[in-house]
């Protein structure tokens, strides 16, 4: 049986550590997009430091790219499945669909996202109205330290389910991401599942993405700080976490009755710990606003839902990502047409 050909877009810590249990498990060969990393990875191969294969040294994939192959020109075969971890900001180009266009075979390739936020198939549904779009909701704890270098505190786990796509009859699009597991976890040994109800573990994922990321970056704080406050979490974190409760409840989603107990309590009690978000904003790195809360407040509108905390937190937020964008040439500070406060 000839091996699944699996194209990875975003080769840091999660994507990487997906390559390398892809290969594992002898079922894919893996093309890696690299980027940054390429040159290191190219001449010295990829090290992993991980808690759950040891020490990997000089590893490589079955392939090495440093852009994403246009399998249209016949120089590569088609991909069974392109595989996207990148962070994904909606509101900068080039979008997740652009990049991975190149790639995409019409009627075969699946598309697996495995990136935080809600709504991230929407802007591919258009674009790929025959591709099976799947879901993989990542619990996977890695970075890449330097280039070409991963560090992995936490095993590999996901939960693969399939998005709606009205295009791909749902069944073709369950049996893809079971396939995608089957692919990914053949021996049953890593924890890497497939999950039906996909959609309602992405709404609990962001339960925590959505409450405790931006506030951890409004504020600088560590959650565990955060935590020690107590008024952090019952003024800011609690509210959020309802409200998104109540968004969920609003599409027929129901959480956990244990949902804000489990939010406040997932990072380690001691933990020095500041979620991925605060990370970009302190380095000046673009952070996932949209999908992690511009979505869930369109949503709220569409369902009549009120959301006065995430309103505010989302209005900081987006003032926080136009000083990032201003130093990057992306926003001019300048008055359009029309502007009422000039």
């Amino acid at each position: 049986m000839a091996k699944a050909r699996v194209l990875i877009v975003g080769t840091g810590g999660i994507g990487t550590v997906s390559a390398y249990s892809l290969e594992k498990g002898g079922q894919a060969e893996v093309t890696a997009v690299m980027r940054s990393n390429y040159e290191a990875a190219v001449k010295n191969g990829i090290d992993i430091d991980s808690v759950q294969y040891g020490q990997v040294k000089a590893w490589k994939p079955t392939a090495i790219v440093n852009v994403v192959p246009n399998v249209s020109k016949g120089d590569v075969p088609p991909f069974d499945y392109i595989l996207v971890t990148t962070k994904n900001i909606a509101d900068i180009a080039p979008t997740v669909a652009d990049i991975i266009a190149p790639a995409v075979t019409p009627g075969k390739t699946a598309i697996v996202l495995s990136q935080n936020g809600v709504n991230i198939e929407k802007p591919l549904i258009p674009r790929f109205p025959t591709n099976p779009l799947i879901s993989s909701v990542a619990y996977t704890g890695a970075t890449e330290t330097s280039l070409a270098k991963i560090y992995q505190d936490d095993d590999d786990s996901q939960k693969v389910g399939a998005f709606r796509n009205p295009g791909v009859p749902q069944e073709v699009a369950d049996e893809a991401a079971k396939s995608y597991v089957q692919i990914y976890n053949p021996d049953g040994k890593i924890d890497v599942i497939y999950e039906p109800d996909v959609n309602r573990v992405g709404w609990r994922k962001i339960a925590y993405n959505g409450s405790m990321n931006p506030i951890s970056s409004i504020l600088r704080m560590e959650v565990g700080r955060m935590r020690m406050s107590r008024h952090i979490i019952d003024d800011l974190i609690v509210p959020i976490v309802l409200e998104v409760r109540a968004i969920a409840e609003a599409k027929g989603i129901t959480l956990q009755p244990d949902l804000i107990h489990a939010v406040t309590h997932q990072d380690p009690r001691d933990t020095g710990f500041k979620p991925s978000m605060c990370q970009d904003f302190e380095k000046r790195n673009l952070m996932e606003i949209e999908n992690l809360i511009g979505e869930r407040l369109r949503e709220a509108e569409k369902l009549n839902v009120p959301t006065p905390t995430l309103k505010v937190v989302y209005g900081i937020m987006k003032g926080l990502q136009l000083g990032i964008k201003e130093e990057k040439g992306l926003w001019s500070p300048k008055y359009d047409p029309g502007n009422p406060y000039e």
